[in-house]
């Protein structure tokens, strides 16, 4: 938010959720969430999902404004993994929404409902196939209360009285609104279509490239899109309103992009005006990460009736067309109102979050953390290293420290909204002690090449940091991404040598990560154990201008004996 996420999330964006100003550097007390089969169902990866993967969704949806619900057909094209299989599979539509029939092969099948999935009754087959299911659905979906934290369908009206409609879904789930397999680690592996049929006075936008438009009876239209490449199926919107198109196209990295633009009519100056951030984002982005990963697909901003989201090639745009968060600074340097915070987070997401895409929403930090950085990395390719140290440090401010940043594995559980801030702040810690820039852009567009359209563990991430840095980074992520604890280094000085030693307490076990510090006009790099050590050449005379690089998030104590 990816944002969303968690985006429940704070959400990206939603990382905002956090009362600025307000620094916590000790654990937080957070009560147990007991998880349930319902949560198992919905986050693990069960037999009845284990032995199937989709390959296509084609999802038919029609909107009433009026009785807010919806009508619609998702057929899943899809193969079999294993030649024995179980009978059942499992398909996701959240209450209230309704399945009316099912077709496998074009043939009815018989399902039962278990709260919200339903075990659908499969035809045996003695070899791997490829088949589809036709599945038939309506009903009230749930309307998003504060979008996109509290996700769902999205009924607005603008302010000319249009109805302005959309969703928001992510770690609420795809299924919210059509039946599908919601679980991340299986994306369409050819992509979507997606068909919406709206009265003739509006237009229905969607992910990817128009491919037909469609006069129907009743004065209505039918609008599909059509995704190549693969997508996480909360990515999978429609957006229904009074919209006017604009774009450009632009020179990137694999030749011309098509970026395009639609927003409502009256705003059509103002967007004009604040969507030349798209450009200068993209520019910076190829930069760091590599290639913008859907050429193909295109890209696209839309404005939304709510903040946004990084429904992938089709970012939603609520940010009221201006700089900062809704023209706030959410880092309190400065930099962050030099830029569109919306245009700016959510399409770093098409990088971490729709390229490389997390099997378990547990591992949420390696979409939040990273497109949180972006933000810092944008405002140190425009405005310079020292404002983008500036901006990420500021916005440690945001930091809860109340519970790991990973979350419980199978249940559907997001960790602390702390992966934006603090996991932002982890990856600039990363990069000090790389202590290459040119290194650690490989690094950024290495993963983005290595794990092109794929879904992936953490340790995968981690590992391959690691790898291609050249420095063992397993105890920084333990410390940062499975602990609530913050380093705390402690130092004192005996006839003027300065002293220097982790607080064990503070640590995970094994924590052995180097720290930059100052000592008058000098810097010198740290190697701290749990044990005191102490530098060899006397320092300062004046304590007081010992202090520790404010790009290493720790805490640091003297200590008098």
């Amino acid at each position: 938010m990816t944002f969303s996420r968690s985006l429940s999330h704070f959400i990206l964006i939603i990382s905002f959720c956090f009362p600025l100003g307000t620094t916590i550097v000790s654990a937080q007390v957070s009560p147990v969430k007991e998880f349930t089969h319902a949560d198992s169902l919905r986050g693990s990866n069960t037999a009845e999902r284990a032995w199937w993967d989709v390959l296509h969704y084609d999802i038919t949806v029609e909107p009433d404004f009026t009785s807010k619900s919806i009508t619609g057909i998702c057929r899943i094209h899809y193969i079999t993994l294993l030649q024995k299989h179980p009978d059942s599979l499992q398909l996701d539509l959240q209450e209230p929404m309704q399945i009316d029939s099912i077709l496998v092969k074009n043939n009815p099948v018989a399902f039962r409902r278990e709260g919200n999935a339903f075990h659908v009754k499969m035809p045996l087959s003695v070899e791997r196939d490829t088949g589809s299911l036709s599945i038939y659905f309506h009903g009230k979906p749930r309307q998003a209360v504060k979008p996109p934290w509290d996700g769902g369908w999205i009924w607005k009206s603008d302010r000319e009285g249009n109805p302005w409609m959309t969703v928001a879904c992510q770690g609420l789930g795809a299924s919210v609104w059509y039946p599908c397999k919601d679980i991340q680690s299986d994306e369409p592996d050819s992509g979507a279509k997606l068909r919406i049929i709206v009265p003739d006075s509006l237009n229905g936008i969607g992910n990817g490239r128009l491919v037909e438009t469609l006069k129907i009876k009743d004065g209505k239209t039918m609008y599909c899109w059509k995704v190549m490449n693969p997508i996480n199926n909360y990515n999978i919107v429609p957006y229904i309103g009074k919209y006017v198109h604009f774009g450009e196209g632009y020179a990137g990295e694999k030749g011309k992009l098509d970026m395009d633009y639609w927003v409502l009519g009256y705003n059509l100056d103002k967007a004009k005006k604040q969507f030349t951030e798209a450009g200068r984002m993209m520019k910076a982005f190829e930069y760091w990460f590599g290639p913008y990963p859907f050429y193909e697909d295109g890209y696209k901003l839309i404005e939304t009736p709510h903040l946004g989201m990084e429904h992938q090639g089709a970012i939603a745009y609520g940010n009221q067309f201006k700089n900062g968060y809704l023209g706030r600074d959410l880092s309190s340097s400065g930099w962050g109102l030099k830029w569109d915070f919306i245009i700016v987070h959510e399409s770093g997401h098409e990088w971490f979050a729709n390229n490389i895409t997390t099997n378990d929403i547990a591992d949420m930090w390696v979409h939040e953390s990273f497109t949180n950085y972006s933000e810092t990395l944008f405002t140190d390719f425009y405005f310079g290293h020292d404002a983008g140290n500036d901006y990420v440090t500021g916005t440690r401010t945001n930091i809860s420290n109340d519970v790991p940043i990973i979350g419980r594995y199978g249940v559907n559980n997001e960790g602390s909204g702390d992966m934006y801030y603090k996991g932002g702040n982890m990856l600039h810690y990363i990069r000090q002690v790389i202590a290459d820039d040119e290194k650690f852009r490989m690094i950024l567009r290495g993963l983005n090449h290595q794990f092109y359209h794929k879904t992936v563990d953490t340790k995968e991430i981690e590992q391959y940091i690691s790898k291609k840095s050249g420095h063992n980074f397993s105890s920084l992520f333990d410390q940062y991404l499975r602990s609530v604890k913050i380093p705390l280094l402690e130092y004192r000085f005996i006839k003027n040598r300065l002293s220097y030693r982790w607080k064990k307490e503070s640590l995970v076990a094994g924590f052995n990560m180097p720290v930059k510090v100052h000592v008058g006009s000098s810097s010198v790099w740290l190697k701290p154990g749990i044990k005191w050590k102490t530098l060899k050449t006397p320092v300062i005379q004046d304590e007081q201008l010992f202090s520790v690089d404010k790009n290493f998030y720790i805490r640091s104590e003297k200590v008098i004996e």
